[in-house]
């Protein structure tokens, strides 16, 4: 199995460098032929989303599908799947950054009740607590 790391990530999604593109989807044709698995971590989504929301200006609108596309492909794994599937879920109707989500999602995962934030859009919504 092989890892991947964001910025092959966007580069077979965004496809703004020809080149490294090119490179991404040979790497993921190759896997598929292979019968092989691809890994994604929780890190890389959540730069994922940052890099597809800052730097590229993406809507959520446009984001979730590349994230539930993700999600969906046979060939990439992840350490917990339904995890990353209730973040999505959450980021889509929610008012807060999909990695606020995931952070929310690890955290009862580790038994907490609650996160703990400043951040007034998520605290309109379930899971997170004003210190």
């Amino acid at each position: 199995m092989i890892g991947l790391d964001t910025n092959v990530i966007v580069r077979f999604l965004v496809e703004d460098d020809l080149q490294q593109a090119a490179r991404a989807k040979a790497l993921v044709q190759q896997a598929i032929a292979q019968g092989e698995v691809l890994f994604v971590s929780e890190v890389v989504l959540c730069e994922l989303y940052w890099v597809l929301d800052s730097a590229y200006g993406f809507c959520r609108d446009e984001i979730v599908p590349a994230l539930r596309g993700l999600l969906a492909a046979k060939h990439i794994s992840f350490r917990d799947a339904d995890l990353i599937g209730r973040a999505v879920s959450a980021y889509e109707d929610g008012r807060g950054g999909f990695a606020d989500y995931v952070i929310r999602e690890l955290s009862v995962e580790a038994g907490c009740i609650s996160v703990a934030t400043f951040d007034g859009d998520l605290l309109k919504g379930t899971g997170f607590i004003h210190p």
